[in-house]
């Protein structure tokens, strides 16, 4: 009898490793699925209402990039390159560059490969590619890099992080950063070995000690996917000049409202 209890028992163990298994293998081969949402669409319907030009990029692995372009001085303004989240398109950051159209900047915001019909598959490495192209496609265009401001949204922090290295930017803005994927991953999925499964970490908590520009850090305390506690660890981490707009009632996606704006405002102010 026990012994038949005992069988029983070890064939049930069997199964449940070889779903987890499974699931593992799963995980691992779509991860990607996951992180990306290019078709993913919460676009409210809102006009542009500053002038634009359609732009193409192309990366040096010979990918074409969709970028929107709005030129107001390059001589008299810093221009900016807002790298956007994991998820939509363009049309879906239009509520947010409405709002550009009120500060002295030049913008450039890009979609990433896999992105709003942009070819190719959304990688991290991939990412970083594709915002040094778009950097690089700026430089060209006569800006300096002590006149670039980088902005992140979410995913895109960890390229802003990435691509500010060492370098001489204007200033960067993170909007929602998180410290590392693997962190965010594991809130998600605490019983999957995250750290050993994930393809793409964007660690900004490492890289993020090697940034020496002006930054602004912007969290809400109720952000149901990036914890506060993220990024205000990344703000806590960042070298001095830094600065911080954090709110009480914001989730993920920050209201863009009049006080926002103003800290955006201020923040590229004290660049000049």
């Amino acid at each position: 009898m026990f012994k038949k209890f005992r069988n029983n028992l070890l064939q049930i163990i069997l199964i449940i490793f070889f779903i987890y298994f499974l699931v593992l293998v799963f995980l691992y081969f779509y991860q990607r699925n996951l992180l990306y949402h290019p078709n993913e669409n919460n676009y409210s319907e809102d006009k542009i209402s500053v002038d634009i030009e359609n732009v193409r990029i192309k990366t040096s692995d010979n990918i074409e990039l969709l970028g929107w372009y709005h030129e107001k001085n390059l001589k008299d303004f810093k221009t900016l390159i807002f790298f956007h989240g994991n998820a939509g398109s363009l049309e879906n950051r239009i509520h947010k560059l409405n709002h550009f159209r009120d500060m002295n900047i030049n913008f450039l915001i890009i979609a990433w490969r896999g992105f709003s019909g942009n070819n190719g598959n959304p990688s991290e490495q991939g990412l970083y590619e594709d915002g040094k192209s778009a950097i690089d496609w700026l430089i060209k265009k006569g800006v300096s890099e002590k006149n670039l401001i980088l902005y992140g949204e979410s995913l895109g922090t960890g390229v802003a992080t990435h691509l500010a290295q060492n370098k001489n930017f204007a200033g960067v803005i993170l909007e929602t950063p998180f410290t590392s994927m693997i962190d965010a991953a594991k809130k998600f999925y605490p019983y999957i070995p995250v750290k050993l499964l994930l393809k793409d970490k964007f660690e900004n908590y490492k890289k993020i000690k090697n940034i020496n520009s002006p930054i602004l850090i912007m969290h809400g305390e109720v952000d149901q996917l990036v914890p506060f506690s993220m990024g205000k660890k990344i703000y806590e981490i960042a070298n001095e000049p830094k600065y911080s707009y954090f709110t009480k009632y914001d989730n993920h996606m920050m209201e863009y409202d009049e006080n926002l704006v103003l800290a955006l405002k201020s923040f590229i102010k004290s660049l000049n």
